[in-house]
C-alpha cells in the first residue's frame, strides 16, 4: 500500500477566518487585503529561495513551517483560482499561471477545472495538468504522479473544503495571521472538522502568526 499522505501546508487565514479577501482579480490575486495574510511567510528563507531564488531570509518558527511544506511532496492539487483569474472557457491560452515561467511547485500539479485544456510544461519540473473529473480523479492522478511521496493540496479555501468534507486530508497546517479581512472565503465554511475526525495535533506561535496542525484520526476498527 502506498504511504502517500494528503497534506495542506502553509494555508493562512485571518483572525475572522478568511483564507482570501473579497473581489479577487488580476490586481488582487488573493482578494482585497489578502496579501496581508502572508506577512509571516514572505520574509522566510524558504519563501525567498523557492519563489525568487534569493539568498537570505528569516529563520525560526515561521521558516520551519514554510520548509516542512515542501518536504516529501511529489504532486500538488490546486483550485482553478490558484492558477489564474480567468473564468469559464480558456479564452487566453497565453496565461500559464500566477508565477511566471518557473512556478514554485517543481512537481506535477493538477488544476481542478470544468474546462479541459492541454497540459503545460513549465521550467523547473512543474507541469500543469487540468482535471475536469472532480476531486477524486485529481487525487488519483496526483497519487500516481507522486510515486510514493505526499500530495499537497494548495488551495484555495473551496478546494480544501471539498477534500476535508470527503475526509481525504490526512494532515493540515494552517497559520492564523493577526489581520482582519471582513469578507472573502472562509476556510471552515460548512465544514465540521471535529465530526469528520480531525483533531488539533500542534499549536505553535511566532511573532507574526499562530501555526496550527490538524490531523485526521485513524479508525483502527476499519
Amino acid at each position: 500500500m502506498s504511504n502517500t499522505r494528503v497534506r495542506v501546508e502553509c494555508f493562512t487565514i485571518s483572525l475572522d477566518g478568511y483564507g482570501a479577501g473579497p473581489n479577487q482579480d488580476l490586481s488582487n490575486p488573493l482578494g482585497v487585503g489578502g496579501a496581508n495574510l502572508h506577512q509571516w511567510l514572505v520574509p522566510t528563507r524558504t519563501f525567498q529561495r523557492t519563489l525568487f531564488g534569493a539568498d537570505g531570509g528569516t529563520t525560526g518558527i515561521d521558516d520551519d513551517f514554510a520548509a516542512r511544506g515542501f518536504k516529501n511532496v511529489g504532486a500538488w492539487i490546486l483550485g482553478r483560482n490558484m492558477f489564474g483569474p480567468i473564468r469559464g472557457s480558456w479564452s487566453d491560452l497565453s496565461w500559464k499561471g500566477w508565477w511566471g515561467d518557473n512556478p514554485p511547485y517543481h512537481v506535477p500539479t493538477f488544476i481542478l477545472t470544468h474546462h479541459a485544456r492541454a497540459p503545460i510544461e513549465m521550467e523547473g519540473g512543474t507541469t500543469f495538468y487540468f482535471v475536469t473529473g472532480g476531486i477524486h480523479e485529481a487525487l488519483d492522478r496526483a497519487r500516481e504522479a507522486a510515486k510514493g511521496k505526499d500530495v499537497r493540496i494548495g488551495g484555495g479555501a473551496n478546494t480544501i473544503q471539498q477534500y476535508l468534507r470527503a475526509g481525504l486530508i490526512d494532515e493540515m497546517h494552517f497559520a492564523i495571521s493577526p489581520v482582519l479581512l471582513g469578507g472573502g472565503e472562509r476556510l471552515f465554511e460548512g465544514v465540521d472538522a471535529r465530526a469528520l475526525g480531525y483533531e488539533c495535533a500542534q499549536v505553535v506561535a511566532s511573532e507574526k502568526a499562530t501555526h496550527v496542525v490538524l490531523r485526521r484520526r485513524v479508525n483502527n476498527d476499519a
